[in-house]
């Protein structure tokens, strides 16, 4: 059951996000750290009511966030649209014990129906240069990777952007 996140969830979702930064540190994938994600940004997100839960047997295994908010580091990239109707897709994260089943595209799947539904343009997001698997993962649902953007407090690695047009 995918459902929006609520202030409660904080603990449970902290535990997956936590839980995926060790297993991508143990590939060497150096994506998140002990800054990134954070609480006060998961609050934020529950705040704008863009912070939506995956569960399996009433236990939270994943999160994503599907905001309308564009990041500063994004203003400047040459996306396939112009700026103005887009959902951008943050914090995908299902518990490594659950990678690999599906979840993912299921939230995926979940975002890009809810951006049709509300008559945005795209769904726009980023993904660390270093993690071949995500970029995997998006090309293969057809988004099409774009220039770079850089977290100097996350990596001195870049992202990439995507976009897809729906």
């Amino acid at each position: 059951m995918i459902r929006k996140a609520v202030i409660t969830d904080i603990d449970s979702i902290l535990s997956i996000t936590k839980a995926c930064t060790k297993t991508m540190i143990e590939n060497n994938i150096f994506q998140w750290n002990a800054f990134y994600p954070s609480k006060s940004t998961f609050i934020n997100d529950i705040n704008r009511n863009e912070l939506y839960t995956i569960e399996k047997e009433n236990v939270i295994i994943g999160c994503v966030v599907i905001s309308t908010l564009i990041d500063e580091e994004y203003k400047p990239v040459k996306w396939l649209t112009e700026n103005g109707s887009h959902i951008y897709i943050h914090r995908l994260a299902i518990h490594p014990n659950f990678q690999k089943k599906g979840y993912a595209q299921q939230l995926m799947d979940f975002a890009e129906s809810y951006t049709k539904d509300q008559h945005y343009t795209s769904i726009r997001l980023d993904t660390f240069s270093q993690n071949r698997g995500n970029q995997k993962f998006y090309e293969k649902r057809g988004y099409q990777k774009l220039e770079c953007i850089h977290y100097p407090k996350q990596s001195m690695h870049p992202f990439y952007c995507y976009e897809l047009i729906l």
